[in-house]
């Protein structure tokens, strides 16, 4: 299936990020004509991506990018991720998540592209919940638009629900696994919250290519996919793996950081994945977090 981006022209919103980092060097195996897009100064070069330097909440300078392009695929991984409950963040992420999306989902119409793949998250409330979070009313209300503009105007779009994303190269060492990871392997205590909440973890090739099936597989528009592991793991426990994996003592320091409020617990529906685009996940937790540790360990260990 995925051979059928051959030659095709994909856009990669984000591609300065963790998974778009991934996922553009997964899509250069593929031979694809790739345009990377990103609101700051790019932080990797890979020969085969032309690169785009963008704020996707300004309409006019994003359909620059389009007529320049004409991308048959996007993906939309572009986002202010924040777990912040504070007023502060509202506004920032009401443009960065929700106000992007809606220019996206208007020129993907406007130039007649295949599909787009939007990445939503674990964090969006389900029926009947209150969004525990800025981000997460901002990712909620991206993800009901998106549902609308496929009924009312048939944009082909897909919504990747994605789930706690690890893995290596992820350049945000204050989260939870790279912080942990790097603080045993430096000899330090990670400070940490209790440690009870459950977590669906899962590992970032794998996500890489369940984006790519959201991108091909046929009747789904419209749909949202599950991309997670459908397992429950404690922050405690995945800690003490990762203090096991390092060989480190795990003398760890939990309940010295406070416990968020309204914290999202549920584990992805994969065998309905499964059904809508032939995706499992092939990556088990202690592979992941041995590759993970590996990258730091000869990375960014000084």
């Amino acid at each position: 299936m995925i051979e059928e981006l051959r030659g095709k022209v994909v856009l990669v919103t984000g591609a300065n990020g963790f998974i778009g980092h991934h996922l553009c060097h997964q899509l250069l195996q593929h031979q694809v004509e790739l345009h990377g897009l990103s609101r700051s100064k790019r932080h990797w070069h890979e020969d085969g991506v032309e690169w785009w330097q963008c704020d996707i909440s300004d309409e006019p300078t994003l359909e620059d990018v389009f007529a320049e392009t004409r991308p048959d695929y996007v993906f939309h991984l572009a986002s202010k991720v924040t777990g912040s409950r504070s007023q502060d963040v509202i506004v920032p992420t009401l443009h960065a998540n929700f106000l992007s999306t809606i220019n996206l989902l208007n020129l993907v119409g406007k130039y007649k592209c295949k599909r787009i793949v939007l990445a939503g998250s674990l964090e969006e409330p389900q029926r009947n919940e209150i969004p525990a979070s800025p981000y997460a009313a901002a990712k909620a209300a991206s993800s009901a638009y998106a549902r609308m503009f496929h009924a009312l105007y048939q944009t082909p779009v897909v919504m990747a629900r994605l789930f706690m994303v690890y893995g290596p190269a992820q350049r945000d060492v204050k989260k939870l696994i790279p912080y942990v990871t790097l603080e045993l392997l430096r000899g330090g205590v990670p400070k940490l919250s209790s440690g009870k909440r459950p977590v669906d973890w899962i590992y970032v090739k794998d996500v890489v290519d369940g984006l790519l099936k959201c991108a091909l597989a046929p009747g789904i528009d419209g749909k949202t996919v599950d991309l997670g592991s459908g397992e429950l793991v404690t922050i405690y426990d995945l800690v003490m793996q990762l203090a096991q994996i390092i060989h480190a003592d795990p003398s760890l320091d939990f309940g010295a950081l406070p416990e968020r409020p309204f914290e999202q617990v549920r584990a992805a529906n994969i065998d309905q994945t499964y059904e809508l685009i032939g995706w499992k996940p092939q990556t088990s937790l202690e592979e992941g977090l041995r590759k993970t540790v590996d990258y730091y360990r000869t990375t960014l260990v000084t």
